[in-house]
């Protein structure tokens, strides 16, 4: 199979469907900061940590590909002439969301309360953790602008928004593992 196809050459790519859209297109926006979300979670799995954190990274990067070819998908030719779904594939759904819910629950269980906003670093794994973070949140910006154009499954946002979640706390907690620094904000007071 040949990765190169040249039908991009001129600032164009396919939706799953067939519908020609710009590369700067918002869907593409969307499924393309996902893409770099999931290459991000990559690095951050290699790094230092117990097994149980990757293996839910590795089925967080599964449902990440699901999120993008949902994106990928024009909502106008999602199901296909015969009645059936273009993705053949289990979606998004309350499960996977319930999955975040509970592993942050567990992490957070084991660490002392959060009085602070902290400041992102203190070892390399929590500052890719932290990067995974913030292109998750932009991830979820770009997808809810979508929505406002085009419809998108409403887990979509949802799932995208408790991973941001997920990912802050599992930076607490790899901070908390591996006994790096804190820095808590505090701002400093007027005169």
């Amino acid at each position: 199979m040949k990765i190169y196809t040249k039908t991009g050459d001129t600032g164009s790519t396919s939706l799953f469907g067939g519908t020609r859209v710009s590369k700067h297109h918002i869907r593409i926006n969307g499924y393309g900061t996902v893409d770099e979300l999931n290459s991000w979670l990559g690095l951050l799995r290699d790094q230092e940590m117990n097994l149980h954190f990757r293996e839910i990274l590795i089925t967080i990067q599964d449902k990440l590909f699901t999120v993008g070819a949902i994106l990928a998908t024009d909502p106008e030719k999602a199901q296909l002439k015969s009645g059936k779904d273009r993705l053949n594939i289990p979606l998004i759904d309350n499960a996977d969301v319930e999955l975040l819910e509970k592993e942050m629950d567990n992490m957070n269980e084991t660490m002392p309360p959060m009085t602070h906003f902290i400041l992102p670093g203190g070892h390399t794994t929590v500052s890719y953790c932290h990067i995974a973070r913030t292109i998750c949140r932009r991830a979820e910006r770009m997808v809810s602008q979508l929505n406002e154009y085009e419809p998108v499954d409403s887990l979509v946002l949802i799932y995208l928004n408790r991973l941001s979640d997920y990912l802050f706390v599992l930076a607490r907690k790899l901070s908390y593992d591996l006994k790096a620094d804190e820095i808590k904000w505090i701002p400093e007071k007027k005169d």
